[in-house]
C-alpha cells in the first residue's frame, strides 16, 4: 500500500499557506506517528503538505512539494534517516530548506557526532515535537543547510 499522502488543499508550494506558513514534509515508517505528528503540528504556522513512510517516497516528494522543512525519522525501517537527510540536503534547491531528524528510540548523546557530520539542522527527539519546536529550529537554522557543524538540538541542552 503507498503511504504516500499530498495534502489536497495545499498542493505543490503550498499553495493556499500563508506567506509566514512553514511548508512540511514528514517522514516516518510509522502510520500512526505519521498522523500523530501531523495533527500536532498542522496549523496556522506548519501545513503539512506531504507524509511518507521510505526514503523514495520521500526523495520524489520533497522534488515535487519543495518543502521548508522535512522533518525525518532517523530509523525508516531498514532505511536511514541520516543517509535520507544528506541525499536531500545535497540536492542543489532554488529555496533553502531546513531537514530535523527525529527519534523516539535515541537520545542527543547516541546521534551527536553523526548529527554534526550530516545534513541536518537539528535533532528533535519525538516526545519534544511541537510547532513551537519546528519554527524554533527553523529560525535558528535561518531555513538553510548549515555548515555541518553547526546542527544542533531541540531542546537545547540545560545548564
Amino acid at each position: 500500500m503507498d503511504e504516500t499522502m499530498i495534502s489536497p488543499t495545499l498542493g505543490s508550494h503550498g499553495q493556499g499557506a500563508g506567506a509566514s506558513t512553514l511548508r512540511c514534509l514528514i517522514v516516518d515508517d510509522d502510520d500512526h506517528f505519521r498522523r500523530v505528528a501531523g495533527d500536532l503540528l498542522e496549523g496556522e504556522e506548519i501545513a503539512i503538505i506531504g507524509v511518507a513512510s521510505t526514503g523514495s517516497q520521500a526523495l520524489r516528494l520533497h522534488d515535487e512539494l519543495q518543502p521548508d522543512v522535512t522533518l525525518i525519522d532517523i530509523v525508516l525501517g531498514e532505511e536511514n534517516g541520516f543517509d535520507l537527510a544528506e541525499q536531500l540536503t545535497a540536492i542543489p534547491r532554488a529555496e533553502p530548506i531546513t531537514v530535523i531528524l527525529m527519534s523516539a528510540a535515541l537520545d542527543r548523546e547516541e546521534v551527536a557526532d553523526v548529527i554534526a557530520e550530516g545534513g541536518a539542522a537539528a535533532f528533535l527527539p519525538k516526545l519534544d515535537i511541537s510547532r513551537a519546536a519546528v519554527r524554533e529550529i527553523c529560525r535558528r537554522s535561518g531555513l538553510t543547510t548549515k555548515a555541518r557543524s553547526t546542527a544542533w538540538f531541540y531542546p537545547p541542552p540545560g545548564p
